[in-house]
């Protein structure tokens, strides 16, 4: 009777470590497949670069003469000269959505609630360079 309770309990231990084993080296195995490489990334072109990659494709796939090349810079310059117009409208329009924003919320405000909210955007910021400038939570505060 001792002898099977003896032969049980190591066969449970038996089991018990195994499963421990299998646990170590699964995850292991998991996380050696799921870390990401510790190659440098890329570093992302300029918009000049990446005008003059699109220009000297467009050069030597489409067989673009001399003319041609001249407006197609033409037409990129025309079109990115666009693009931070519409940008800089979008940004003060963005601007001014948060300003009104932050004047609703100080109407709602009680008198002594006002400056621990204007304090807000100063921690915010504390937080953001403490964290390498990733933003964490919601729209930035003026």
């Amino acid at each position: 009777m001792a002898n099977t309770k003896l032969s049980a309990f190591f066969s449970l231990l038996l089991v018990f470590c195994s499963g421990i084993a299998v646990g170590v080296v699964g995850y292991r195995a998991y996380n050696t497949s799921v870390t990401p490489s510790a190659k440098a990334p890329e570093k992302r072109p300029t918009p000049e670069e990446f005008r003059k990659h699109l220009i000297d494709e467009m050069t030597r796939e489409v067989h673009l003469d001399d003319q041609q090349v001249a407006l197609l810079k033409q037409i990129y310059e025309q079109t990115r000269v666009r693009f931070d117009e519409v940008n800089t409208k979008f940004a003060a329009e963005g601007q001014s959505i948060h300003d009104e924003q932050i004047d609703k919320i100080k109407k709602m405000l009680r008198p002594d609630q006002i400056p621990l909210y204007d304090a807000l955007p100063t921690r915010h910021e504390a937080e953001r360079k403490k964290s390498g400038g990733r933003r964490k939570g919601g729209p930035d505060q003026k």
